[in-house]
C-alpha cells in the first residue's frame, strides 16, 4: 500500500507532516526544559524539588498529543489514517483522557500558587473546581465515544468552556497583585483564554451540536457495552479530506498551541522563587497589614 505521505497532491499529507513537525519540537522543548531544570546547582534544584510533579503533568500532556499528532484519528466517526491496533478508539481516548486531566492539574497547580502566593482566595477556590469539570467533561466525551451520540461532545466542549471561563476569572483576579512580567504572563494568558473560548463558542460546540442534529447515519446509536467492543476492534482507514474537514481545525490548534500552553505552565511554575518580587507594592502592604493585624491589635490594647 502507498504511503499516504509520498502523495504529495494530498492535503492530509501536509496536515499529518505539520502535526507530526510539530509534536516532534513540542517533545523537544519538554526534553531542553527538563535538562534546563535538572541541570540547577544542587541547592537549588533541593529548592525546587516540587517542580517534578509539573514536569510529569506536562510530559503527559506533551507525549499524548505527540501520539495523537502521529496517529490522528475521529472518535465518534472511527476514521484514522493508519491501520494500527493504535488506531483504535479505545486507546486514543484513553490516552487523551489521561493526557487532559494531567493538563487540568497543571492549571489547578498554578492558580492554587499563585493565589495564595497573592491572597486572592477567587483564585485559589477556581483552582479546585478545574479538576472536577475536566473529569466531568472527559465522562461526556467517553459517553460520545461510546454511544456516537455527539451531543455528548457538544456537553463535553461547553464544560471545557466553562472550566476555562473560570480559570480566566482567576487569572483576571491576580493582575492586580502582580506587575513587571509576571503581569504581562498573566494577560497573555487571559488573551488566549478569550480566544479559545471564542473558537469553542463559534465554532467547536456548533459543529458538534449540528452533526446531532443531523442524526445518526446509521439511524440508531451504540449501547455502552456495543460501544465499547466497537472502539476496541473497528478503526477505519480514510485518507479521504472531506472526511477530515471538521477535524483539522480544531486538531492543528490542540496539537500546538494548547501544547504550548502546557510547556508555559511548567516553565512559568519552575520560576518560582522570582515571583515574590513582581509583586505589587499595594499587594505586599495589604498583605503585611494583614499579617501583622494581630499585633496591631495588641498594641491598640496596651495604648488604652
Amino acid at each position: 500500500m502507498r504511503l499516504m505521505w509520498r502523495v504529495r497532491s494530498n492535503p492530509l499529507a501536509w496536515w499529518w507532516g505539520f502535526l507530526t513537525l510539530v509534536s516532534g519540537a513540542n517533545i523537544a522543548a519538554w526534553l531542553v526544559l527538563y535538562r534546563v531544570l535538572h541541570s540547577e546547582a544542587p541547592v537549588t534544584a533541593v529548592d525546587r524539588s516540587d517542580v517534578a510533579p509539573m514536569l510529569l503533568l506536562c510530559a503527559a500532556y506533551v507525549f499524548g498529543c505527540a501520539f495523537r499528532s502521529v496517529l490522528p484519528r475521529a472518535d465518534v466517526q472511527r476514521i484514522c489514517l493508519f491501520d494500527t491496533w493504535l488506531s483504535s478508539v479505545f486507546v486514543g481516548r484513553t490516552v487523551a483522557t489521561v493526557a487532559e486531566v494531567c493538563f487540568a492539574a497543571q492549571w489547578m497547580i498554578i492558580l492554587n500558587h499563585l493565589g495564595t502566593m497573592a491572597g486572592a482566595q477567587t483564585t485559589v477556590n477556581v483552582a479546585w473546581v478545574i479538576v472536577p469539570l475536566i473529569i466531568v467533561a472527559e465522562i461526556c466525551s467517553w459517553y460520545a465515544v461510546l454511544t456516537t451520540n455527539y451531543l455528548g461532545n457538544a456537553i463535553e466542549n461547553s464544560i471545557w468552556a466553562v472550566a476555562f471561563l473560570v480559570v480566566g476569572i482567576g487569572l483576571c483576579r491576580l493582575l492586580p497583585e502582580f506587575n513587571g512580567p509576571v503581569r504581562l504572563a498573566l494577560i497573555i494568558a487571559i488573551v488566549g483564554i478569550v480566544g479559545y473560548l471564542a473558537f469553542l463558542v463559534t465554532v467547536d460546540v456548533p459543529m458538534y451540536l449540528s452533526r446531532w442534529r443531523a442524526g445518526h447515519p446509521n439511524g440508531k446509536l451504540l449501547g455502552l457495552l456495543e460501544g465499547l467492543r466497537d472502539v476496541s476492534t473497528r478503526w477505519v482507514v480514510t485518507r479521504d479530506i472531506t472526511h477530515w474537514e471538521g477535524e483539522i481545525a480544531w486538531m492543528s490548534l490542540y496539537f500546538s498551541a494548547a501544547v504550548w500552553a502546557s510547556l508555559a505552565l511548567c516553565a512559568f511554575y519552575s520560576l518560582d522563587d522570582h515571583l515574590p518580587r513582581y509583586r505589587t507594592e499595594a499587594a505586599i502592604v495589604s498583605w503585611s497589614t494583614l499579617a501583622d493585624w494581630p499585633s496591631l491589635q495588641l498594641m491598640a490594647t496596651g495604648t488604652r
